[in-house]
């Protein structure tokens, strides 16, 4: 294991260090920023590394243990790549009495993955949530930043068409 303090190099782009340090500066605790700059990283390399979170500790002058902890606990970080999308279906109380369950596993048939999979095309992450906060919209389903509500199978296979136009847009 490489103590933060002995990183060799960075695997954080010095952009991302800065918005970290930025983050940082806001708060009157470090350990507060560990969220958001668990974010950056994630945002800018896919997912999380055991390195790249042994360098946010570093960057926040906090434990390492506290940043994996954090980074551990959330549905919403990664410890290995995942797709292009992640399709993060709530599958709480409300979401579920409504058949999130039956999204699920309509997705799981669609895709060709089970839940916490990728697509072999490396474009949808399957993965299931604890509440997404949005109960008056339910079954919902986040992907990015984006909340679709009111789901059925005829709701997601428009959704996946226009996500995979964009794809095949963006390149």
């Amino acid at each position: 294991m490489v103590i933060p303090n002995q990183l060799a190099s960075t695997m954080i782009s010095e952009e991302s260090r800065k918005r970290i340090l930025e983050s940082r500066s806001r708060y009157p605790a470090a350990r507060s920023a560990v969220l958001p700059a668990l974010y950056i990283v994630q945002e800018e390399q896919g997912y999380l590394t055991d390195e790249s979170m042994e360098e946010v500790a570093e960057l926040l002058g906090i434990p390492y243990v506290d940043v994996t902890s954090v980074a551990t606990f959330y549905t919403m970080y990664s410890n290995r790549p995942v797709g292009r999308y992640v399709l993060a279906v709530c599958t709480t109380l409300s979401c579920s009495l409504l058949g999130a369950e039956h999204l699920v596993d309509y997705l799981s048939r669609k895709l060709g993955v089970k839940v916490g999979e990728t697509t072999s095309d490396g474009l949808f992450t399957l993965w299931t949530v604890e509440c997404l906060g949005a109960c008056s919209g339910a079954p919902v389903m986040m992907v990015g930043d984006k909340y679709y509500e009111n789901l059925t199978p005829e709701k997601l296979d428009e959704i996946l068409d226009n996500l995979r136009r964009e794809a095949e847009e963006q390149g």
